[in-house]
């Protein structure tokens, strides 16, 4: 990590389920990690996935995001170890389900994960880790939960699924990440999209492919992750696809993500 280099936050986001938001939390994280940056999940998701595929236990979630969330507890208290050094997790359960109802009526609604984060990176302690990567995994839905993270990030980075309602929702997640920009947080901006489960035997997800590329542009990754068995039953064991089988193909193209997430944050801060 060089001096100059800030914690940076990114956003895993998309209203649409199933299209690998968690599963790429999970290995976009440990791929960081596997390269040498220290990164800190933050599972926002009420049913925890990215928590229990990084292998915790639901029991060993004594303090969670909720409680960071409801201003009891810090981000710090949260944080636990995974099997993969340098990349730790903050988990959720499922009390952020009523999160929405507590905090509604509060002034800084919108900003408790912001708040959140500016003080775990203010006030570290020698002991803490130096985070140089916080990805947050967001519920499937535009809701306070993805408004806080919305709000507390430098760059919202979607996974979307190879295939025919791929387009579909992505001008509505596009339209909010601008009304965020506008109202919650001016340096928001589109990371990028990164095409997921694509199997090339299938003509309909190469022509997805194009179309995206063509609607996005570059903010489209070169990387496009395979639908692979690998990855699918690596969560079923606790372990990022990067543990479980480091040599398939999805584990590959999660290790050319995270060198690409890496490059486009050298350009954006040479810029």
């Amino acid at each position: 990590m060089t001096a100059e280099f800030q914690t940076r936050v990114l956003v895993l986001a998309n209203q649409k389920g199933g299209v690998g938001k968690t599963t790429t939390a999970i290995n976009l994280g440990t791929a960081l990690a596997a390269i040498g940056e220290q990164v800190l999940i933050i599972d926002l998701d009420p049913q925890g996935n990215a928590s229990t595929g990084l292998g915790i236990d639901r029991r060993s979630r004594e303090v969670s995001t909720y409680d960071v969330l409801i201003g009891e507890r810090e981000i710090r208290d949260a944080v636990l170890p995974t099997a993969v050094p340098r990349l730790f997790v903050a988990p959720s359960t499922l009390d952020l389900l009523g999160v929405e109802l507590e905090i509604s009526s509060h002034r800084d609604r919108t900003y408790k994960l912001r708040d959140a984060v500016a003080r775990l990176t203010a006030q570290r302690r020698p002991e803490d880790p130096q985070f140089t990567y916080i990805l947050v995994d967001c519920p499937p839905s535009l809701n306070l939960l993805t408004i806080n993270a919305f709000a507390a990030a430098d760059s919202v980075l979607v996974p979307m699924q190879c295939e025919f309602f791929a387009l579909e929702g992505l001008s509505q997640l596009l339209s909010t990440v601008e009304q965020v920009k506008q109202t919650l947080n001016p340096r928001l901006t589109i990371h990028g999209v990164v095409l997921t489960m694509f199997d090339p035997r299938n003509n309909l997800a190469t022509q997805v492919v194009a179309d995206v590329r063509q609607f996005m542009g570059d903010k489209v990754y070169e990387t496009i992750i395979p639908r692979n068995v690998r990855v699918s039953e690596a969560p079923s064991h606790g372990k990022p696809v990067l543990l479980y089988d480091l040599k398939c193909t999805g584990s590959q193209a999660y290790l050319k993500l995270a060198s690409e997430v890496i490059q486009r944050e050298h350009r954006l801060r040479a810029a």
